[in-house]
């Protein structure tokens, strides 16, 4: 089955900026991009929708300018465009089958870096049961690249800078096969480098001899550090051409991942596919990264 990359747009500029992302990693996954737009009849139709139009001329107007644009930037891209009658999420999870990655906007938090989840976005994340990245608005192709200090470059210059890192938030205690391997491919796709994270904790010792608490603590990060190289080896060698780095430490793991976002071009983080009384739900440890990072951020569903 062709697999494609699929994009949810609603005519916002973030939804055109996500378009466009999902434009650039379905070129380099060689994969087709599918473009999705879902409206809904009303009996009083939205503010949104300029008079003298029904609803569904102003979806199919929507489709058409998103897609015209992304076809302009990347007029070999084999583009589908599907204007559908239900709601967002329906529409994004229904069309989820034969995609390797759904790529989503979320609106940015003003000035501040991060993400603010839209309703639309936090659902599908929450049930999707393919990988979802989430662009924040206005990031560019050269948002992605490193600049050098003091430097902008021009255009042509920056595009021809490598990709900063992918990074990963790796749990040693339950690795992942799908996580590990979506990272790995991410930077092999990117031809970056690819930068694990794993964060730890140590029970604390009360009222112990603070030098043995200091060979405990050093003996927990030696055991750690073994426990991420052992686990990365096997992808090592699948992917030789991908540089990895590891970085070990004590602390919270969303700290960790939002330090290390400041020079990614993308995080990966894992969502264990799991219910509760309260129904599906993201994970602390997503959440957190999702609402506080300025890159794009792939969240993998895994059992």
């Amino acid at each position: 089955m062709l697999r494609h990359v699929t994009t949810g747009v609603d005519g916002s500029v973030e939804s055109l900026a996500t378009a466009h992302w999902a434009a650039r990693e379905a070129v380099r996954r060689g994969a087709p991009l599918r473009v999705v737009h879902a409206w809904q009849w009303h009996p009083r139709p939205p503010a949104s929708v300029p008079m003298g139009n029904t609803e569904h001329e102003w979806a199919q107007q929507t489709l058409d300018q998103v897609v015209g644009s992304v076809r302009a930037a990347h007029p070999e891209l084999s583009v589908d465009a599907r204007l559908v009658s239900d709601s967002p999420v329906r529409a994004l999870l229904s069309w989820s089958d034969d995609t390797d990655v759904l790529v989503l906007g979320s609106r940015g938090l003003g000035g501040v870096a991060g993400f603010m989840l839209g309703s639309v976005s936090q659902r599908v994340v929450a049930r999707s049961v393919r990988p979802v990245v989430l662009v924040r608005a206005g990031k560019a192709a050269v948002d992605e690249a490193p600049t050098a200090p003091g430097k902008e470059g021009s255009s042509q210059e920056r595009s021809k800078t490598p990709y900063r890192d992918v990074v990963l938030g790796l749990d040693v205690r339950h690795p992942c096969d799908e996580l590990i391997e979506f990272a790995f491919e991410a930077a092999r796709l990117h031809g970056t480098a690819l930068r694990v994270i794993h964060a730890f904790s140590v029970p604390s010792a009360d009222g112990g001899d603070p030098h043995a608490v200091t060979g405990a603590k050093a003996e927990v990060l030696a055991g750690q550090e073994r426990a991420v190289v052992a686990t990365l080896r096997p992808w090592c060698g699948k992917y030789p051409e991908v540089t990895v780095t590891e970085t070990v430490s004590e602390g919270r793991a969303a700290g960790a991942l939002i330090h290390a976002s400041s020079e990614a071009c993308l995080v990966v983080v894992g969502r264990r596919i799991r219910e509760s009384h309260l129904g599906t739900h993201i994970g602390s440890v997503a959440h957190a990264v999702l609402h506080h990072v300025a890159c794009p951020v792939a969240v993998v569903p895994h059992g």
